[in-house]
C-alpha cells in the first residue's frame, strides 16, 4: 500500500532534498521501518530509544493526528498522505 509522506525542511537532507517520498506499511511502524530502509537515519530523528514517537515529532494521516488515533499502529493505506511535522517551540 503506497502513501505518500510530506517531508520537513530539516529531514530532506536524509531524502536526497525531496519534499514527498512514497512509502509502503499497513501502518505507520511499518511506513518509518520502510522509511529507515530508503533512507538510512530517518527513524533515529522520529522515534526515541524505546521505540514510539518523540514527543516534538508531530504526524498526521490525512490530516489526523497520531496521538490521538493508535500512534504508529495507526493504520495507513494506499493514497493516504502522512505529515511529518517538527514542533516549534519559542518565547
Amino acid at each position: 500500500m503506497s502513501v505518500t509522506v510530506r517531508i520537513p525542511t530539516p529531514l530532506r537532507r536524509l531524502t536526497g532534498g525531496q519534499d514527498k517520498v512514497e512509502a509502503e506499511g499497513q501502518n505507520l511502524g511499518e511506513v518509518v521501518a520502510f522509511l529507515e530502509g530508503e533512507y538510512p537515519g530517518i527513524k533515529a530523528r522520529l522515534c526515541d530509544d524505546s521505540g514510539e514517537l518523540r514527543t516534538f515529532v508531530n504526524v498526521y494521516v490525512d490530516g489526523e493526528d497520531v496521538r490521538f488515533l493508535d500512534g504508529l499502529t495507526t493504520a495507513t493505506g494506499s493514497g493516504n498522505e502522512i505529515s511529518i511535522v517538527p514542533a516549534v517551540a519559542g518565547g
